[in-house]
């Protein structure tokens, strides 16, 4: 591959990147062919990808190349053309990977703005290989990376065009794996820290659809990964514990002056966005309930905790943040943050209960004390949020049976979700 750098250079930006493209398929294949292990694209190939394709300069004193509008999209089309039309799985992902692998270096930043139009193509025309290969990518991804992709096309579809909404929701059909990995990154990137990582009405609506037509879709990158395949740096392996702190956090997150006064907000769309979390949080209980037998099929059920209690305790960290900070504002009532402060206490309990009872948290009495102890009691008194000791009495295969019916007793505190759970006794 090095001793076409020659040929390279005189042609025009857009020419160079697409003869490179063609040449690095031929190289991988060849590679691959070859038997070669392990599989490994050599310096000197990825040095021409960030000179021809990532337009970094190779001398910190040359001027870098740079394309225009018009070219930057023949390129992205192109590219879109080589992924779909290449048959092997293996080739594709390879080179997909020695595009888009994160170096460590300046051609970094030109790395993730391509990848990020790039997939926001390949959702906008359909392209699935290539959806693979980024759900592939997010898997193996640094986090603050895969939440920096997820930005992208929360901007490009739910901001800038939110008329294109219904093109980013059809990915859960087309490509399962990467809506599962986009799931969990947009769960990692808005945490409620600000008004801007709120996640936007468009986006929450999609989410709450995805979940209740499958409410599998969040276990996909859990069924396809191998335990011991994740990084500690990467994302998690489901998009649950994100989203138990959406639930959580979204009683007292979404009442900021700011966020309300920016949107317009009125009272009637104020209660649509509860009661979407509402369903969320019904959704995501319902998820915990499909797990004891998805991990006794793997025969890791109380073995592997798919909630980690790190996690928890920086939601119960958060939570309390959220409280001093509601005091402090006079623009909610005192009842009104009562209130609110109940449903989201109730909703940490719940979603605590049934982690622990359907296997996904795996944790002590002293534990769970320790983490909750910050914590106001919810309406149980003493007993309300502590009440989940009691699970960790009974031996690990009895908790589920034991607290079946606490958990949909206990679920009727959250009024908004009281129809959804008297319409599914009675179908």
């Amino acid at each position: 591959m090095c001793d076409i750098r020659q040929s390279l250079l005189p042609r025009d930006v857009l020419s160079a990147a697409k003869e490179l493209l063609y040449h690095l398929d031929i190289y991988i294949s060849n590679l691959v062919q070859s038997g070669r292990h392990p599989l490994q694209v050599d310096m000197k190939t990825l040095e021409l990808i960030e000179e021809f394709i990532l337009h970094a300069p190779k001398d910190r004193n040359a001027l870098a190349r740079r394309m225009s509008a018009l070219q930057d999209l023949q390129l992205l089309e192109i590219m879109c053309s080589c992924f779909q039309e290449q048959s092997r799985d293996t080739v594709r992902h390879l080179m997909f990977s020695a595009l888009f692998s994160l170096q460590g270096n300046q051609a970094d930043d030109n790395r993730m703005g391509l990848l990020g139009k790039l997939i926001s193509m390949a959702v906008a025309v359909g392209r699935v290989p290539i959806l693979e290969c980024a759900a592939t990518w997010l898997q193996s991804t640094h986090r603050v990376y895969c939440v920096r992709l997820a930005q992208v096309l929360v901007d490009d579809y739910c901001s800038m065009m939110p008329g294109s909404v219904p093109t980013l929701q059809n990915i859960h059909i087309a490509c399962p794996r990467f809506c599962c990995q986009f799931l969990t990154a947009v769960a990692t990137l808005y945490d409620f820290t600000s008004d801007e990582l709120i996640p936007p009405l468009e986006l929450l609506q999609m989410i709450v659809s995805w979940i209740q037509n499958d409410p599998h879709l969040l276990l996909v990158t859990f069924h396809n990964t191998p335990l011991s395949g994740q990084a500690i740096s990467s994302l998690d392996v489901t998009p649950l514990g994100g989203l138990v702190h959406w639930c959580v956090k979204a009683p007292l997150g979404y009442r900021r002056d700011k966020k309300l006064a920016s949107l317009h907000r009125s009272s009637e769309h104020e209660n649509d966005v509860a009661d979407l979390f509402s369903a969320l949080h019904l959704s995501i209980l319902q998820v915990f309930m499909l797990l004891p037998n998805v991990l006794n099929d793997k025969g890791i059920f109380g073995r592997l905790a798919l909630l980690q209690m790190d996690s928890l305790a920086s939601l119960t960290s958060d939570l309390s943040r959220q409280l001093d900070q509601s005091d402090k504002h006079g623009h909610t009532s005192t009842t009104d943050i009562l209130v609110l402060t109940q449903l989201a206490l109730d909703r940490l309990a719940q979603a605590l209960q049934v982690a622990m009872a359907s296997g996904a948290l795996l944790c002590s009495r002293e534990d769970l004390r320790a983490m909750c102890s910050r914590l106001p009691h919810n309406k149980g008194g003493p007993d309300g949020v502590f009440w989940i000791v009691v699970l960790l009495h009974a031996p690990l295969q009895e908790r589920w049976s034991l607290s079946a019916h606490l958990i949909l007793q206990n679920l009727l505190v959250d009024s908004r979700i009281n129809s959804s759970i008297n319409y599914s006794k009675s179908s």
